[in-house]
């Protein structure tokens, strides 16, 4: 019985042990659902299931372990959200942005800490940008600084330059702020930059009108490099030295700057009137106020013939051409040019009809050039004194005025010679060489006898045209004897034909011609030859 006894109360406490172990595991299983639930709403995760065929005590265990990792899933996600917020605090300091907006009382999604974790990244790589800029900028900042000898003088420029580049801020304000002080710098640079070239080029032009020495200008200080503001400095002096000595030479200096404004105005076309509307080029006056006004004139001139440049330049193309064309036209009637050698005349003839085609051509586009350049400035555009065109149409009428008056000139010069031919005799076109004749020529000599009655047939008729102005071939008379009076010879007249050689170079001279006229023969006493 006792036994019995004892086996039952062994089984029974079996029993409770059991069931005690089963409420147990029972409450952990409730307490890890529970968390589990709380895990997976914080964790943003779905709901978990269990294996409904494990034992209490596998589900248990299965479901303690789920736990354990779902909280380590919590402070990983905790600790990488701590990471993230310290990596933003810091960037945002030195950018001086705003931080990233993420609930820090809940646990981070995986898509919140991806976004946080691209945020920090992008703030990285902004902080890398601005810092090399700002290195780069803070660089040519100090070399502008040392150029232009400028001290720091704001809290801003001594934080740019002196303080740690580690320190500064590189927000968006600092950044701009930066850009702005250098484009300051660069301005002022700039500026120098315009100051020194005036300055070098008055030095020049003052050194060209006082015709200063070669030996001084070469210590002089434009020679200086840069535009620091030392070599400013010097260059002023310079100027002020120059402007000095301009003033105890006054004279000279004002008729180099009359040279210089005759200069302009050739360049520029101008005519004697408009020259003229200059009134003080003609002063005689010699002050520092007729030197103003002589500078300002010259000023002004430099302005117009530098916006006008191209213009002006195709203008003068033009006049050396259209000179070049009269030159060869004044070569075209020197009858000397028939006996050049070597093809000069012809390489003259090709050289010509080419300068007529460029002389056309420019003419017309300088016509288009013209007239775009008065309709932009609202006014004619004029070579000396007349509008382009109607100079041009001058210079053909010019041309050609000549032309007729050298074709009269030539028609007299030679009607003229041939009345003297006809009056007094022809004078000898032959070369002496040919004229010449030796001692022992019988051949020629009769054939000059048998010529002579023809000559006295045609006296007549020639003395009949003109009215009984002939020439006398002189002959020997005969002396008289004692007794008896030998008959003297009669006097040959012989009437003088117009050469045909004269006739011929007349007309290779009128060929010769531009236009190509065929000029008449000349008339002489109402009649033609």
């Amino acid at each position: 019985m006792e036994r019995g006894a004892t086996r039952k109360s062994l089984l029974d406490m079996m029993v409770a042990e059991e069931e005690s172990l089963k409420e147990r595991l029972l409450k952990s299983i409730a307490l890890c659902r529970k968390e589990l639930d709380t895990l997976c709403r914080e964790l943003q995760l779905g709901p978990f299931e269990t294996e409904e065929e494990s034992t209490i005590l596998q589900m248990e265990k299965n479901l303690r372990t789920c736990v354990e990792v779902l909280q380590k899933q919590k402070r990983d996600r905790k600790q990488e959200l701590k990471a993230l917020q310290e990596q933003d605090r810091a960037l945002c300091d030195i950018l001086c942005t705003a931080l990233f907006t993420i609930d820090t009382g809940s646990v981070p999604s995986l898509e919140d800490l991806d976004r946080y974790r691209r945020h920090v990244a992008s703030l990285n790589t902004l902080k890398e940008q601005r810092r090399e800029e700002f290195v780069t900028t803070k660089h040519q900042i100090i070399l502008l600084m040392e150029e232009l000898d400028h001290t720091p003088d704001t809290s801003f420029e001594r934080d740019v330059v002196c303080e740690d580049e580690e320190a500064f801020c590189l927000s968006q304000d600092n950044i701009v702020a930066l850009q702005t002080l250098l484009q300051q710098l660069e301005a002022r640079r700039a500026l120098n930059e315009a100051v020194c070239a005036e300055l070098r080029a008055r030095i020049l032009a003052l050194w060209e009108r006082l015709q200063i020495p070669e030996e001084e200008r070469q210590s002089s200080a434009v020679h200086l490099a840069g535009s620091r503001a030392r070599t400013k400095r010097a260059l002023q002096q310079e100027v002020d030295r120059l402007e000095e000595l301009k003033l105890q030479n006054m004279k000279s200096v004002i008729h180099a700057i009359r040279a210089e404004l005759a200069d302009y105005w050739d360049k520029c076309f101008y005519s004697q009137e408009q020259r003229e509307r200059f009134s003080p080029f003609y002063d005689e006056d010699y002050s520092e106020s007729l030197l103003e006004l002589h500078d300002a004139e010259v000023g002004k001139m430099k302005i117009y013939y530098e916006t006008h440049k191209d213009l002006f330049e195709a203008v003068q193309k033009w006049q050396e051409n259209w000179q070049l064309f009269l030159e060869l036209e004044s070569k075209a009637s020197d009858p000397s040019r028939f006996t050049n050698r070597g093809g000069n005349l012809l390489k003259e003839e090709k050289q010509r009809a080419k300068l007529q085609k460029t002389l056309s051509r420019l003419q017309e586009e300088l016509e288009r050039k013209v007239q775009t350049w008065e309709q932009e400035f609202k006014g004619a555009f004029l070579v000396k004194g007349q509008q382009f065109m109607e100079y041009v149409s001058e210079q053909w009428q010019q041309y050609r005025l000549e032309k007729e008056k050298e074709k009269q000139e030539r028609h007299l010069k030679k009607s003229r010679e041939m009345e003297a031919e006809m009056l007094y005799g022809s004078a000898p076109r032959t070369p002496i060489k040919r004229r010449m004749l030796s001692p022992h020529t019988p051949a020629k000599a009769s054939k000059l006898h048998g010529t002579f009655s023809a000559s006295t047939t045609s006296n007549s008729t020639v003395r009949s045209a003109f009215g009984g102005a002939v020439s006398h071939s002189p002959t020997t008379r005969l002396p008289p004897s004692g007794k008896k009076f030998s008959r003297a010879r009669t006097p040959t007249r012989t009437a003088v034909k117009p050469p045909r050689r004269r006739l011929r170079e007349q007309n290779k001279e009128n060929m010769s011609q531009l236009d190509g006229t065929t000029l008449s023969a000349p008339t002489f006493k109402g009649f033609q030859l």
